[in-house]
């Protein structure tokens, strides 16, 4: 059993609950151990997942986040940002599922969020329990 953590930018709730019960049902339907910490926003999701960890409790991560287009160019900061900070962090051998929504709208988010659609929460969960046993093969 690995100890997961979803580190969830709590913007949108009624969203951010339908990635975390994606994300939540994927690692625990594999019998992995689940926690969830929020941050203020897509892009102090990184920052979060290195401070875990630093602490050595989990042994991987999933990022949650809703992040959709406005009318100035801040979108594009966040949504690049965030997902380059997760990159970074993967490409440093973290196990790392991305879950991080990027859309134009919010019916967009809707369909991807939704574990009865697109379930891209347990999509992400996925990533990060494949980039685990890759770690674990090559460790």
């Amino acid at each position: 059993m690995a100890r997961f953590l979803i580190v969830e930018a709590r913007f949108y709730d009624h969203l951010n609950d339908l990635l975390v019960a994606g994300a939540r049902a994927a690692l625990e339907a594999e019998g992995h151990a689940v926690e969830v910490v929020t941050v203020p926003g897509a892009l102090e999701i990184p920052g979060a997942i290195v401070l875990a960890d630093q602490s050595g409790q989990y042994d991987g991560y999933v990022a949650i986040g809703v992040v959709i287009r406005g009318e100035t160019y801040h979108f594009e900061i966040v949504a690049g940002e965030s997902a380059r900070g997760v990159m970074a962090l993967t490409m440093d051998g973290l196990a790392v599922g991305n879950g991080i929504l990027t859309v134009e709208n919010e019916a967009q988010a809707l369909v991807r969020a939704d574990p009865a659609e697109k379930d891209k929460g347990g999509e992400a969960a996925k990533a990060a329990l494949a980039l685990l046993a890759l770690r674990s093969r090559y460790a």
